[in-house]
């Protein structure tokens, strides 16, 4: 094992909008509850920490309010000819409804059609304390990694600052900077052009949204503050630019 494998399950489960998320069911009969999978959209923040939206209907909800260990399980394996030579993790955590605001508007920045439905009376937003995950990284790459292995402590010390800068970061490319987020999606990750928006940026790379399609672009080196943000777009851009040439 390499000391990369805490990257490649940031870079994994950052670049996904959907989990598979693992409840224990409550058995109506009182025996052990029954291990229990459903599809939920999810918003991982700054601490990696995913950030769910649920309705009190569903069965996943009422099993959290039971029992609050969950298992979310992020797959990297699209598109692949054998899937099992890709990766997948699962982080393992406790979820906890929460009313902060901020991750509220982070999980509605990479999900803007759920709010039609966030005010709703029954949905409520929930954030999981991550305490260990389960890498898969293909054959032979097997690992469990605990929550202070996941996150170095350069990128510990910066998430505060990041989580405060996000939303002003990126109103202000999505408003005026429209181009280099185009630029981003087609020219650096070769997808197809189209409305691209930034949905959020973190000290290791951003996040972009086209309709229902998601992308990650990764910074070449983590950024240690947020004020290093200026400089590592327009590098971007910089780089996109010469390689539509």
């Amino acid at each position: 094992m390499t000391d990369d494998l805490p990257h490649l399950v940031r870079e994994l489960v950052r670049g996904r909008d959907r989990a598979s998320l693992a409840t224990a069911l409550p058995d109506p009969h009182g025996r052990t509850g029954w291990p229990y999978a459903s599809l939920v959209l999810v918003a991982v923040d700054h601490d990696l920490s995913p950030v769910l939206l649920l309705s009190d209907l569903a069965d996943h909800s009422k099993a959290i309010a039971a029992d609050d260990r969950v298992s979310l399980l992020f797959d990297g394996t699209a598109g692949l000819d054998q899937p099992l030579t890709g990766p997948r993790a699962s982080l393992l955590g406790r979820a906890a409804r929460t009313d902060d605001e901020r991750l509220r508007r982070r999980f509605l920045a990479h999900h803007p059609d759920a709010d039609m439905y966030a005010g709703f009376k029954d949905f409520k937003f929930y954030r999981v304390a991550v305490e260990r995950a389960h890498l898969v990284g293909g054959f032979g790459k097997i690992r469990w990694l605990s929550a202070d292995e996941l996150l170095p402590a350069d990128l510990r010390a910066a998430i505060s600052a990041f989580a405060a800068a996000e939303s002003g970061i990126v109103g202000h490319m999505n408003a005026d900077h429209a181009e280099a987020v185009q630029l981003y999606a087609t020219q650096l990750l070769g997808l197809v052009p189209g409305d691209w928006k930034m949905t959020g940026i973190d000290a290791e790379g951003l996040d972009l949204r086209r309709a229902g399609e998601v992308a990650r672009l990764a910074f070449e080196t983590a950024l240690a503050a947020p004020e290093q943000t200026r400089s590592a777009l327009i590098a971007l851009v910089t780089k996109a630019r010469a390689a539509g040439t």
